[in-house]
């Protein structure tokens, strides 16, 4: 893992050190400087204006140059930080995201340094109350439970976003029931889901892949699972799959979101998959019946589920889809995960390694490969966001459905 560094004043000596071209970068910071040196107010509010309207126009705010960021915010303030993955959103303290305004203007500036392919949110923060999408990035990532809202996204000069994650013209869609409304006796309440079905008709049973976050996964701006499923069935990336979209929002209260309870290693859940959801499913639906054709995905709380439920069940669910996993808040998961699964099943875990679950993640790896499970890991420079999950998406999809 790259640690993440502030650039003060080392930052032009350690381009020298490490061999790496910055001209482009020390050209923009040095503008910066000639700003305060304008004596007339006109004339200084124009260089501003033209300067800031020409990076805008190049998509260039923040200024990326290799592995490093020149962050920028116009306006009046008495104080200007930045906030977001790279620091925790506010927990980490040792990252210095403290502005600095240019004398004699109202221009406020950060210099950072991430890895070349990072890709992380953020918000300008301004007077230590106010948050603030930056008003000169059109770039943005969509965050939270439930649709969540916008973040600010800097995306680092190496960071490529997955090709399937947009609708490609000509792919053939599959079918996307509405929700569908179940009455859990197990859980004592109601709960809602969709069901996904590939293109075209067959006679043949489907693996199925139940996803926990339901909602999240299938929002546009979030998982966008059901454009990426399209493109990879159409690609034959993978073999046409069927997918259960469960939702954790109360059906009468969408505000209501019990994902906390029951993705806490919550053994009623875990219940009301083996006795009434799978049943439903597959009465209903063309789902292969055997552990090998099911797999369960989650995210954050939703990993941690994941990572219950195969190694508590193994003989329901053969693979498991485990993202940025909350295993620290369920530490008795590794215990639970340290013996040898009784039966073959297949691991695929990713995590993002700038304030995300990285330290978690990668012990949970070394059990894995203790125990001769068999797994696919990855390690991307993000944070704990939808645009990380999102991205590795289809390389879960592959690892447990791609095409023979």
């Amino acid at each position: 893992m790259m640690r993440l560094s502030f650039f003060v004043i080392s930052f032009f000596s350690l381009a020298n050190v490490f061999g790496q071209d910055y001209s482009s970068f020390k050209n923009k910071f040095s503008q910066l400087n000639r700003f305060s040196s304008i004596t007339d107010s006109i004339e200084k509010n124009k260089s501003i204006s033209a300067w800031m309207t020409d990076l805008r126009k190049a998509n260039q705010i923040p200024f990326t140059d290799q592995d490093s960021v020149l962050f920028l915010y116009r306006g009046e303030a008495d104080a200007v930080s930045w906030i977001g993955d790279f620091n925790g959103w506010g927990y980490d303290k040792k990252f210095h995201n403290q502005g600095k305004k240019i004398n004699q203007t109202d221009l406020w500036f950060l210099k950072a340094s991430f890895p070349k392919d990072a890709r992380l949110d953020y918000k300008i923060l301004v007077n230590g109350s106010n948050y603030l999408l930056d008003p000169s990035n059109t770039a943005q990532q969509w965050s939270g439970l439930g649709g969540g809202s916008p973040n600010s996204e800097l995306r680092m000069p190496l960071w490529k976003e997955d090709v399937d994650v947009e609708t490609h013209i000509g792919t053939p869609a599959g079918t996307l029931t509405p929700d569908i409304l179940f009455t859990s006796k197990i859980l004592g309440y109601q709960i809602t889901y969709r069901v996904y079905l590939p293109p075209g008709t067959t006679s043949e049973k489907l693996d199925c892949i139940y996803v926990t976050d339901g909602y999240e996964y299938l929002h546009p701006k979030l998982g966008n699972m059901e454009v990426i499923l399209n493109n990879l069935i159409a690609e034959k990336k993978i073999k046409p799959v069927m997918a259960v979209f469960v939702d954790h929002r109360e059906p009468t209260n969408r505000g209501n979101n019990k994902r906390m309870q029951e993705l806490a290693m919550n053994e009623s859940y875990l219940n009301f998959f083996l006795k009434e959801l799978i049943p439903a499913i597959e009465a209903a639906y063309p789902a292969k019946p055997e552990a090998s054709g099911r797999a369960i995905l989650g995210t954050s709380m939703g990993g941690l589920t994941a990572t219950y439920f195969i190694f508590k069940h193994p003989d329901v669910f053969g693979m498991a889809g485990i993202q940025s996993p909350a295993f620290h808040t369920k530490p008795q998961i590794y215990q639970l995960c340290a013996d040898p699964p009784r039966t073959k099943i297949k691991i695929s875990m990713t995590t993002g390694v700038i304030n995300d679950t990285e330290k978690e993640a990668r012990k949970m790896k070394d059990i894995l490969a203790a125990i001769g499970c068999e797994y696919h890991y990855r390690e991307v420079n993000e944070g704990h966001s939808w645009g990380n999950w999102r991205n590795l998406i289809s390389r879960i999809l592959t690892d447990f459905f791609a095409g023979k």
